[in-house]
């Protein structure tokens, strides 16, 4: 049976990360991976987690399976992470979660739960947007179509264009929204933006699945929830799907969370129960590890508000190289105008350079990124950003 396979080519990122680690050059800068870093290029486990854990190996009983749903408490927690504490659904009852393997984990328990609603259904997704999405989508059996973002001209959002195109997809289909910190642009909807949104999927019936990756790294938690708050405020049926990786720093614990949101508490129990059902086809059980730490963190008044705090420096750091690359480049007299870079959000920029032009970053300077110019802003810092920026405006 083997013998009928064909190789495929590697994930381009992962490939990246193998040429970074075997280049000698003392002053290669990697810009490829998604994954926060601090100052040193390290990806430190945060001061919070490391106290949870200290809880959880003392007081954790047991090894035993947690069901299907995970943790009752995680679930609950992460609900009111992601929609307030007193937003009219969850009031109404009409929200339920489940615990699964990380963000991406959440997006194929979506999947596979839509493709047992609606068959074959379309689902629209950015144009760009996150390379997995397409895959996973399609593995699911779900049809994958494009609408209208990002401006890769003018560095902006094609928001017209967008909103044309929403109001045009059928009443049984499926949009994909970020809900912030937009991967791979970084270019988000303005809450002004985000209430057009809402009000053209509502009136059209479709079913929004809002992947919500980065909660904290744009603005805040809060105000990084307002467009999945805005939308489970006016739609019946909506999905979310979140990731503790990046702002729980627990990328290789692999939690995160699904929510439904139904149109009454009726609806949200079956619905349920269909999701809970492609779970045991899918993995049967999330793991319980993370959802520990977690819900120790937001159960806590103490720890919570060192999580937050943490948070808080996190998304200054990325803010921060974000305009720290702009002023070099500006220092340097280029003429091309990056100010864009500082005004998007979260871990992600296109540098908006030709792929010819990344391939010179990184044979003649050890400068790692995709060939899109997608970079992790997380990459730069204070000891880097002088030869990066440098380097981009010779290859310019």
């Amino acid at each position: 049976m083997f013998e009928t396979l064909k190789g495929l080519p590697a994930d381009p990122i992962l490939g990246l990360l193998t040429q970074y680690r075997d280049d000698p050059n003392p002053a290669k800068v990697d810009l490829g991976v998604g994954v926060y870093k601090d100052e040193a290029g390290h990806t430190p486990i945060l001061r919070s987690v490391k106290q949870a854990e200290a809880h959880r190996l003392n007081t954790e009983q047991t090894k035993v399976y947690i069901g299907p749903t995970g943790s009752a408490s995680f679930n609950t927690l992460m609900t009111q992470l992601a929609f307030g504490n007193d937003h009219p659904a969850l009031l109404a009852n009409r929200i339920r979660t489940v615990s699964t393997p990380g963000g991406t984990g959440a997006l194929r328990v979506a999947a596979d739960f839509i493709q047992r609603c609606r068959p074959g259904v379309t689902i629209w997704v950015s144009d760009p947007t996150w390379a997995n999405h397409t895959g996973l989508f399609e593995a699911a059996g779900l049809t994958v179509r494009t609408y209208p973002y990002y401006d890769y001209a003018n560095k902006s959002l094609r928001f017209d264009e967008m909103l044309t195109c929403l109001k045009q997809v059928g009443e049984q289909d499926v949009v994909l929204l970020h809900a912030c910190c937009h991967n791979p642009s970084g270019a988000d909807l303005t809450p002004n933006q985000w209430d057009k949104v809402v009000e053209t999927l509502a009136s059209r019936g479709c079913l929004p699945l809002i992947d919500m990756a980065y909660q904290g790294f744009g603005d805040g938690v809060n105000e990084d929830a307002y467009g999945v708050r805005a939308m489970a405020a006016k739609v019946d049926n909506m999905l979310l799907c979140a990731s503790c990786s990046k702002n729980f720093g627990l990328y290789r614990e692999r939690i995160g969370s699904c929510s439904i949101i139904a149109k009454d508490n009726a609806q949200a129990d079956i619905a349920l129960s269909v999701m809970l059902y492609a779970i045991r086809c899918i993995y049967s059980m999330p793991p319980a590890h993370g959802a520990a730490i977690v819900e120790t963190i937001l159960g806590s008044d103490e720890l919570k508000a060192q999580w937050l705090e943490e948070l808080a420096v996190m998304r200054a750091r990325i803010n921060g190289n974000r305009a720290m690359l702009v002023e070099k480049l500006q220092a340097l007299g280029v003429a091309r105008d990056f100010g864009f870079i500082a005004n998007e959000k979260g871990m992600f920029s296109f540098l908006g350079i030709t792929p010819e032009q990344v391939k010179r970053l990184k044979r003649d300077y050890a400068i790692y990124m995709v060939d899109s110019s997608r970079i992790s802003i997380a990459g730069i810092s204070h000891s880097n950003v002088d030869y990066l920026a440098k380097s981009i405006a010779a290859v310019l």
